[in-house]
């Protein structure tokens, strides 16, 4: 079979080549190639791949359509909500992702997010590098709040953990409770998490559902003077509302992983000019140590789709 990664999965060449070697064994062919988003060099490119293999590029519709070849697409990342999943569907291409790859990185990014809002750390070490004081900008601790999860997940519910850790009480909202979610996590309505939580953190997939969650009329219901993360979808908050409660003071701060398009931004998004705001070009996901093991579970995929026992299955 053809198999053709059309980006990079962030690890040393050693990595990649150790991980492709037991394919070009088995008699298969594996190409890499940069990134490029555009959708004529991707179509030249895998036009006749049984594999395609991506990251968090786009993946449109037109590609998928015009690889004829085309059985199975691994994508490393955990959201798949840049892949054309009806073109795929209706071409009878198989889908798996790499969950669980990053859950430790993410929640590693997203209590960082925390602690730097609350403790005012960007605007001290400007305030120490112009030699000046910490007057005026004492913060607070951790221990004691109350954090809601927006998305129970594997991601949310380690945050959930290390937020325990520090001592903070954790709510979590996610569509279906069961009865056998983890103790020490008390589950309430998304209305009802807003309501209570200090700091309000989203790990929730994007669908019809979560996008444009955080609105307006959302950020209304939460506390005056709390703190909002997005290390899940950039289209899950509206960007300019989030600003617009900010710049007004009606939330504290907020920690901004994801936009509504992948970095670089225009200079000119609100969030990258809003009050108190951490901004980080998508990296929540990005540590050594997640993108070896992203890389691992990639090709792992593809040797139990050919198997026939597909794995982390999305179609």
């Amino acid at each position: 079979m053809k198999i053709v990664l059309l980006e990079s999965l962030g690890v040393p060449e050693e990595v990649l080549k150790e991980c492709a070697a037991p394919l070009a064994a088995a008699g298969h062919s594996f190409t890499a190639y940069p990134k490029d988003t555009d959708p004529a060099v991707q179509i030249e490119r895998a036009k006749d791949a049984d594999v395609i293999m991506i990251a968090n590029m786009p993946l449109s519709g037109q590609v998928i359509e015009a690889c004829t070849n085309l059985k199975f697409i691994d994508v490393a990342f955990t959201g798949v909500d840049h892949v054309d999943l009806n073109a795929a569907r209706a071409k009878g291409v198989k889908v798996s992702n790499a969950a669980g790859y990053s859950t430790q990185a993410v929640a590693e990014l997203t209590v960082c997010m925390m602690l730097s809002l609350l403790r005012n750390v960007p605007q001290v070490e400007a305030r120490c590098r112009a030699g000046q004081t910490k007057d005026g900008l004492v913060g607070c601790e951790l221990g004691g709040k109350t954090v809601g999860i927006v998305g129970a997940g594997a991601i949310g519910m380690r945050v959930a953990e290390l937020c325990r850790a520090f001592g903070c009480k954790v709510l979590a909202y996610k569509r279906h409770v069961t009865g056998n979610e983890p103790e020490g996590v008390e589950y309430v309505s998304l209305d009802e998490l807003l309501q209570r939580s200090d700091i309000v953190s989203l790990h929730c997939p994007l669908n019809d559902e979560s996008r444009g969650l955080i609105n307006a009329e959302s950020i209304a219901k939460m506390k005056k003077g709390a703190y909002l993360i997005n290390a899940a979808r950039g289209p899950v908050v509206d960007s300019q509302a989030l600003a617009d409660a900010l710049n007004e003071g009606r939330l504290a701060g907020a920690g901004i992983d994801v936009f509504e398009a992948e970095p670089p931004l225009e200079t000119s998004h609100p969030l990258l000019n809003s009050k108190n705001t951490i901004v980080t070009p998508h990296v929540a996901f990005a540590s050594a140590e997640s993108m070896e093991a992203r890389a691992k579970i990639v090709f792992d995929n593809i040797t139990a789709w050919m198997d026939g026992n597909q794995k982390n299955v999305i179609l």
